[in-house]
């Protein structure tokens, strides 16, 4: 037998634009609607084993809580049949079944006695919540005085502290601090552990994907995705990424139409190639040029080790491009991808491009003591977010440099900025008070900032 079985199950609210018609639907002989329906959920069928963890995905909105909800025995579904077997135990809202006018004593009493614990079960379970809870002294002072992370940590100490043979868990562990969701999921794996059947509603999809034995994907009220939960978390976030970049390019068009027409041209553009291995995207934009140089502007035909570098590329629309992202990779003589960066990625966005306009983006990169290998430069311009983005055009290997040997010898592809003491006091460790250093060695500079620039 399975722990929860839903056939067919809806949910329907009655949404009126106005009070008074609702109460002129009551009062109508003639029983004229003046509502309209809202399906929370939407002919719903599923079935959870025993001692199964099924994780419930999907935006805000999608019917989760309705569904919990429903399985709690709060609500009834409007149509279709739904069996629970065993006892029930819920984290929904925040501080639901909690009257904040009594202590949290008070309400650990009354709401274990509402899941039928009689008050001796209670008094033997009493120490083990409140040691859960770790809200000292306020477990005798009322809940109203309680924060929002208290009454989450008194909720969940209840709920797991009942023998409870289905557990339902939504959002609520978000409120949580970092110490206490740790001890939560720890909770959730030994619950697991003992068979308890677990519904677990959450947009954390690292913890879906962790605890999880299989996921509901729901989106308006119905069914989308049901199975393994890598398998139904991938397709939900492609498309919560998809709808991202629409709702990003709807934003970068509805600009566009309000800055009105005239082509964008860079007063300095770079438009040489030295080589192409090989080249693809979908030619909505084009990379001129790309040129590597030192910080004055002057062409570099060797890399130094610890130098700040420009990188400069110089891209041209050919078609509307909403979100232009423009960049380069880095690859070392194996033809391996070292290193590499974007105009998103360094948190630079650039204005949406129209069929003519050219940029010149230019990446001021500080190198580090590299192996003396020889070194290739790939840019790309694409379009989207770097969740998910369409190639335009991408070039392998446009440009190769040769890195120059450093003083110093290098093991293995780079050497990390090390600092080395001995005989040192460290705080924390072995005794307390500041660092002692060598009054003659120094500390390294500062790495010099980053600085990002177009035209």
């Amino acid at each position: 037998m399975n722990a929860v079985e839903f056939h067919g199950v809806s949910k329907s609210y009655a949404i009126y634009d106005s009070p008074g018609d609702r109460l002129s639907e009551l009062l109508s002989l003639n029983r004229i609607k003046r509502h309209r329906d809202f399906l929370a959920l939407d002919g719903l069928s599923f079935e959870v084993g025993r001692g199964q963890t099924f994780c419930i995905v999907g935006q805000n909105g999608s019917g989760k809580s309705t569904l919990l909800q429903i399985v709690a025995g709060i609500l009834q579904p409007s149509g279709g049949t739904v069996a629970v077997n065993g006892r029930v135990s819920a984290l929904l809202e925040l501080g639901a079944g909690f009257n904040p006018e009594f202590t949290g004593r008070d309400n650990v009493y009354l709401n274990g006695s509402i899941l039928g614990l009689t008050t001796r079960q209670i008094d033997e379970r009493y120490r083990e919540i409140e040691n859960f809870a770790e809200i000292g002294d306020f477990i005798n002072q009322p809940v109203k005085t309680y924060s929002s992370g208290m009454i989450v940590r008194l909720a969940f100490a209840v709920a797991i502290n009942v023998d409870p043979e289905i557990l339902l868990v939504d959002e609520a562990l978000a409120v949580g601090d970092i110490y206490f969701r740790q001890r939560c999921m720890r909770k959730v794996h030994e619950l697991r552990s003992r068979g308890v059947t677990i519904l677990f509603v959450s947009h954390a999809v690292s913890d879906v994907k962790a605890i999880g034995d299989r996921a509901l994907w729901l989106d308006h009220g119905r069914l989308v995705e049901l199975g393994d939960p890598d398998h139904v978390v991938a397709r939900y976030l492609a498309a919560m990424v998809e709808k991202d970049s629409t709702y990003l390019i709807r934003r970068a068009a509805a600009q566009e139409r309000r800055e009105g027409p005239g082509a964008v041209h860079a007063p300095e553009i770079v438009d040489t190639i030295p080589n192409i291995d090989h080249r693809y995207g979908d030619g909505r934009a084009e990379v001129l040029g790309i040129g590597i140089f030192d910080e004055m502007g002057r062409p570099l035909h060797l890399l130094e080790p610890c130098t700040r570098i420009l990188v400069r590329i110089s891209v041209r629309a050919k078609a509307e491009v909403p979100l232009p992202i423009v960049g380069f990779m880095l690859r070392n003589q194996l033809g391996i991808d070292f290193s590499g960066t974007n105009t998103a990625r360094e948190g630079y966005e650039l204005a949406a491009m129209r069929p003519g306009d050219v940029y010149t983006v230019d990446f001021y990169v500080d190198l580090p003591e590299l192996y003396p290998a020889s070194f290739s430069f790939s840019p790309a311009v694409a379009d989207g977010t770097l969740m998910g983005y369409a190639m335009c055009d991408w070039i392998d290997n446009a440009v190769a440099l040769q890195m120059a040997r450093s003083e110093g010898q290098i093991y293995g592809y780079l050497h990390l900025p090390c600092r080395v003491e001995v005989n040192s006091r460290v705080r924390g460790f072995g005794g307390a008070g500041e660092t002692a250093r060598p009054a003659w060695k120094a500390e390294p500079p500062a790495p010099p900032s980053v600085e990002k620039s177009i035209g």
